[in-house]
C-alpha cells in the first residue's frame, strides 16, 4: 500500500509541475519575442509528453495489478522461494535458478498469460527491469486477448 501512496503523491506533484511549465509557456508566448515564443511552444510539448508517459505507466501498473489479483484468486502467484543475503538482497544464483524454471515454464506454454506473469516476476527478481516490463506486457496482451 505504501508504494501506491508514494506513486499517487509523486504523480500529483508531477502533474502540478506540468501545470507550472504550461503556465510559463503561456507567459513566454505572450512576450511577443520570437525566441521566447519558440520556447513557450516547446514548454507546451513537455507537459503533453510527460502526461502521456505518466498515463502509460499508470495504465500498465493498473493492468499488471489486475492480473496479479486474478492470479492470486486462482492461487497461482509465484511463491517467494529466493535465498537472500544477510542484508536482505536476493541471492543472484537463487534468482537465476528460479528464472530458468520460469523460462522453461513459459516456453512450454507460450500462450498462457500466467506463465508470462511469473516470468516477469522472475525477470524483476533478477533485476532485469526492461525484460520484466516486456514479459508483463506480453502477459497483459495475452490476458486481454483471452488466451489460456
Amino acid at each position: 500500500m505504501g508504494g501506491k501512496i508514494t506513486y499517487v503523491f509523486l504523480a500529483t506533484i508531477l502533474v502540478l509541475v506540468f501545470g507550472v511549465v504550461a503556465m510559463e509557456g503561456v507567459l513566454l508566448l505572450l512576450t511577443g519575442e520570437p525566441a521566447a515564443m519558440g520556447m513557450g511552444a516547446i514548454a507546451f510539448l513537455l507537459p503533453v509528453v510527460g502526461t502521456w508517459f505518466l498515463w502509460q505507466n499508470t495504465r500498465f501498473a493498473r493492468r499488471a495489478n489486475r492480473l496479479a489479483a486474478e492470479l492470486e484468486a486462482e492461487g497461482g502467484l509465484p511463491v517467494d522461494e529466493l535465498k537472500r543475503t544477510q542484508g536482505g538482497r536476493i541471492d543472484r544464483d537463487s534468482a537465476d535458478e528460479v528464472f530458468a524454471r520460469r523460462k522453461a515454464e513459459t516456453e512450454d506454454a507460450p500462450d498462457d498469460w500466467r506463465s508470462w506473469f511469473r516470468l516477469a516476476v522472475a525477470y524483476h527478481d533478477a533485476r532485469d527491469t526492461p525484460r520484466a516490463r516486456k514479459a508483463m506486457q506480453r502477459a497483459i496482451t495475452l490476458h486481454d486477448a483471452g488466451t489460456a
